[in-house]
């Protein structure tokens, strides 16, 4: 068992390893935003759970106006509303997915929906109840998170039923589904239990079970790369632990609650402090400079930070700090705190971190309760990202859009780029403060609200490039500067005499850039 002076010496080591990343706010306007996911093998889109049982897509970097599903007549109006959701392994087939929650009655399910004919919008006719219902004893540590692992099977995470202590011992009772992970085959008919799971044919225990001595693992994840399963167990008042469970696992594992806060022994009646049965965390932290309850996350495994792939990021909801840490198996390394390097430049603060997020990239996102917004991870100096994109955005060949030099006011280096554009032809680029996708021209027009055009058009160079530096002193119009802090969308006009439309121009994607000083 790791002792309480080990896990301090983790907790206060030097920062190696740290690397360059920010965050850009891609979303806003949400009420009470919850988790956010995407479909397998789908890069286009993101999906956000809100508190009150709606769900938003985000469609190429929009908002789409009309929402994938709305539940708020039936989910509770509350902190524990829609907490989760995941989609089936084959979705892209079957247009399956699951959402838990808790109703207006303080009962919890677990239920698939599928699709309408439209791949944006769910029937809310296609309910299946795949777990419950469940009276839920509190308004806290109830169902919370749903996970595909690389077996196929869907896991749930349950907790204790609250309030505090444990006072009827769920978690380490066998008996009950509370303060346990559930691993269940929805492929199979009802009670989807899986009959390699650890508890099947236990006398006396709920076959569903697959790890237990949990408190409330609010968020957990599968490393896509290795298999490999992280639980971030919420604290009581002491101690928020990171746990870990190997791909080879075959499940049972005990990780210590109500016994167990971390590295720390509650002394709650009946138990011990030295059970070698229980695994101890790979990492716990203290409540101390107002922590107060751990956020789990993800291992990076996108394209866009070589350097971070391996990392798992977790942070806690109260300081909504956010830390990096590596793990081999047996030794968690690198620890690194980096909420510096993720304050929003530009936005309002990451004030109380509720979830990350991962889309079908591996990329990784932020999600602040309190603003209703939604972040990305990505490299430092990078505040940019492309938006309204759709092969890439046109409808015939298509150019996209890019940047050189960063995105710093100061540093005064951003440059547009445009690729793929019809040489010869004439070009321009544009922007504006706001956002949207209708069709125009041979594409779609990506930029609403005022619009500035970076004069004069340019005749487009051969293999289909344009560039042209952004001066940040000369604005192009009244009203169209750019200041720090400042969101702009920005795209590129293109003429097209033989573009399959037939209109003569085209566009390229877009690209929307928060400017920092």
């Amino acid at each position: 068992m790791k002792t309480l002076s080990t896990c301090l010496l983790l907790l206060l080591a030097p920062h190696a390893g740290a690397q360059g990343i920010a965050s850009v706010r891609i979303a806003a306007g949400f009420d009470t935003p919850t988790f956010l996911c995407s479909p397998p093998g789908d890069s286009q889109r993101l999906f956000v759970t809100t508190e009150n049982g709606v769900v938003f897509v985000i469609e190429n970097g929009r908002v789409l106006g009309q929402p994938f599903l709305d539940l708020s007549g039936v989910v509770a109006q509350n902190t524990e509303g829609l907490l989760g959701m995941a989609f089936h392994p084959d979705h892209a087939t079957n247009g399956l997915f699951y959402l838990v929650y808790q109703d207006v009655a303080q009962v919890s399910h677990l239920v698939q929906y599928g699709l309408t004919g439209d791949a944006n919008v769910a029937d809310p006719a296609s309910a299946v109840v795949i777990l419950g219902p469940q009276p839920q004893p509190h308004l806290v540590h109830n169902w919370s998170c749903l996970q595909f692992g690389p077996d196929g099977m869907l896991y749930v995470g349950i907790g204790d039923g609250g309030p505090a202590n444990d006072p009827n011992g769920y978690g380490q009772d066998l008996s009950t589904t509370f303060g346990k992970l559930l691993r269940l085959d929805v492929d199979l008919p009802a009670p989807h239990v899986p009959p390699d799971n650890p508890f099947v044919g236990v006398p006396g225990a709920e076959e569903a079970i697959w790890a237990f001595g949990l408190r409330q693992p609010w968020r957990f994840s599968f490393d896509r790369a290795t298999g490999d399963l992280w639980i971030a167990d919420v604290g009581q008042a002491d101690r928020e632990e990171l746990n870990f469970q190997p791909a080879a696992s075959t499940g049972g594992e005990n990780y210590g609650w109500r016994c167990m806060e971390g590295t720390s022994c509650t002394g709650a009646s009946g138990c011990a402090c030295d059970d070698p049965s229980w695994v101890d965390p790979i990492h716990d932290y203290p409540h101390e400079g107002g922590n107060c309850c751990v956020i789990g996350g993800a291992v990076y495994r996108g394209a866009a930070m070589p350097a971070e792939r391996g990392k798992y990021f977790f942070g806690d909801f109260c300081t909504g700090r956010v830390w990096s840490v590596r793990y081999d198996g047996s030794s968690a390394s690198e620890l690194t705190e980096r909420t510096a390097e993720l304050a929003p430049c530009g936005a309002a603060g990451i004030d109380l971190l509720v979830s990350f997020g991962e889309d079908a990239d591996g990329e990784l996102y932020l999600l602040d309760k309190a603003g209703g917004e939604v972040f990305k991870i990505v490299p430092a100096g990078s505040t940019a990202w492309t938006t309204c994109t759709s092969a890439p955005n046109s409808a015939g060949p298509g150019a996209w859009i890019s940047h050189g030099g960063t995105t710093s006011i100061a540093a005064g280096d951003f440059e547009l780029r445009a690729d793929a554009a019809i040489a010869g032809q004439f070009g321009l680029f544009y922007y504006g403060p706001q956002q949207t996708r209708i069709p125009f021209g041979d594409g779609f027009r990506c930029v609403a609200g005022a619009v500035w055009r970076l004069n004069p058009p340019q005749v487009i160079e051969p293999g289909g490039h344009a560039a042209r530096a952004v001066d940040f002193d000369a604005p192009p119009a009244p009203g169209g500067s750019i200041d720090a802090g400042d969101t702009r969308f920005f795209q590129f006009w293109y003429r097209d005499p033989q573009g399959p439309g037939g209109t003569g121009f085209n566009l390229s994607d877009a690209l929307s850039v928060t400017f920092c000083p």
